[in-house]
């Protein structure tokens, strides 16, 4: 699957987020909330090859993930020092649900307590 339904895909799953607006710099996109960036998507970022997602976990989180599923989950540049996690999309068909929960923990971690308490209302 090329690059560009996936974001398509990623993107409906992040500005369905309350707040969540979407940035372009192509072939990336960032989505943020009130300013602050809960989700990249990245393609061939920095000649890596990976179509993927960036996103903000809970402490340690990143490396459980990464530990447990290899093959869909690795640590970005920059990012991954900072709690952040990758995800790939270009691994086989994407589970949906799977980047869904990732995302909405992501916006959950960055976004403002009242706009992330909407979402277990």
């Amino acid at each position: 699957m090329s690059g560009q339904p996936l974001l398509a895909r990623v993107a409906e799953l992040c500005v369905a987020l309350a707040e969540a607006e979407r940035e372009d710099s192509p072939p990336h996109a960032a989505f943020r909330v009130r300013g602050r960036t809960f989700a990249y998507f990245v393609e061939d970022h920095h000649g890596d090859g990976i179509v993927g997602i960036h996103a903000k976990t809970r402490p340690g989180e990143n490396e459980a993930l990464i530990d447990a599923h290899p093959d869909r989950y690795f640590m970005p540049a920059y990012l991954g020092a900072r709690g952040w996690v990758g995800l790939r999309l270009d691994a086989g068909e994407p589970d949906w649900r799977e980047v869904e929960d990732v995302l909405t923990e992501s916006y959950v971690q960055v976004a403002p307590k009242t706009l992330a308490r909407r979402l277990s209302a």
